[in-house]
């Protein structure tokens, strides 16, 4: 489940005026307003946004999504506090696929979907960056307790939760330069349906470490097996139906193989504070700066 999202960072920059300017967003409160009415489920996000600009889902809509910049925006808030992702240009990109995590985890001996989901973190808990003193370019992933206990231990909190197989700044890479994952990962489930090493080697192929390929390649194999029948028959089907709920599909996957891939991925776009063309509540996304050094 979501962590509860901690208090944005006040950012009133010209990018944020010329948004909140662009979408008439000016009287609004500056507190993320909850889309979810029952069970998590999104209310009328046309509607909302008709009646209540800042009740926009969070997102990067593209022509993929099923909805538009008045249902799905990459801002929460809009008010003293707004949240507004970085943007990333290819050399901050580049540069943090250059740093070099030191200890990297593992990759998966045995499939977890044949176990119950760990229990997720604790909420506050974040992964933290820890660069080295004596080499820039190398860092360590540790988890603390809360953002303040990162911050005494001089380590720079990368997302919420536990970190995981998905918690290293090359990751973050692929998360944060491919706006619309679904896509990629998707067709590499189609183009390896009974290969899983060909599997692996294409989600590899994004950018993806070992182990969190290898965590997303569970994935895909677990949803396949379990959502199977109604992907296929929305193979091409937008990803959002008209109401800002997602289509059956991608609700199968978040439902059946969700709780599994969050506990061991330990990073996602929701809990890093990434826009994507997959539109959350923004009481769903942690905001995050990714202030590292020379990125």
């Amino acid at each position: 489940m979501p962590l509860a999202a901690p208090a944005a960072t006040t950012r009133r920059t010209p990018l944020f005026h010329a948004l909140c300017a662009a979408l008439a967003l000016t009287a609004c409160s500056g507190d993320p307003k909850p889309n979810t009415s029952d069970a998590g489920a999104p209310r009328d996000a046309g509607r909302d946004a008709a009646t209540d600009a800042c009740a926009a889902l969070f997102g990067a809509p593209n022509a993929q999504t099923g909805l538009d910049d008045t249902q799905c925006r990459p801002v929460c808030g809009c008010g003293d506090a707004p949240f507004i992702p970085r943007t990333w240009e290819d050399a901050s990109l580049a540069a943090l696929r250059a740093k070099r995590l030191v200890g990297p985890p593992a990759v998966l001996a045995d499939d977890p979907y044949t176990r119950p989901a760990p229990p997720p973190a604790p909420p506050g808990t974040v992964c933290a960056v820890r660069f080295d003193a004596m080499d820039a370019n190398a860092y360590t992933l540790e988890t603390f307790d809360s953002r303040e206990a990162a911050a005494t231990a001089g380590a720079i909190p990368t997302h919420a939760g536990a970190c995981g197989l998905c918690s290293s700044l090359a990751d973050l890479a692929v998360y944060a330069g491919t706006p619309d994952l679904t896509a990629p990962v998707r067709q590499c489930g189609l183009d390896h349906a009974t290969d899983p090493a060909g599997l692996r080697g294409c989600l590899a192929g994004l950018g993806f470490t070992p182990p969190c390929a290898e965590i997303w390649a569970y994935n895909v194999e677990h949803t396949r097996s379990v959502c199977g029948a109604v992907c296929l028959r929305l193979l091409r089907a937008p990803y959002h139906t008209p109401d800002g709920a997602l289509n059956a599909c991608l609700q199968c996957d978040e439902t059946e193989s969700g709780d599994v891939f969050k506990a061991i991925a330990g990073r996602t776009r929701r809990n890093t504070g990434l826009a994507n063309a997959l539109c959350r509540p923004c009481e769903e996304v942690i905001p995050f700066d990714h202030a590292y050094p020379g990125i």
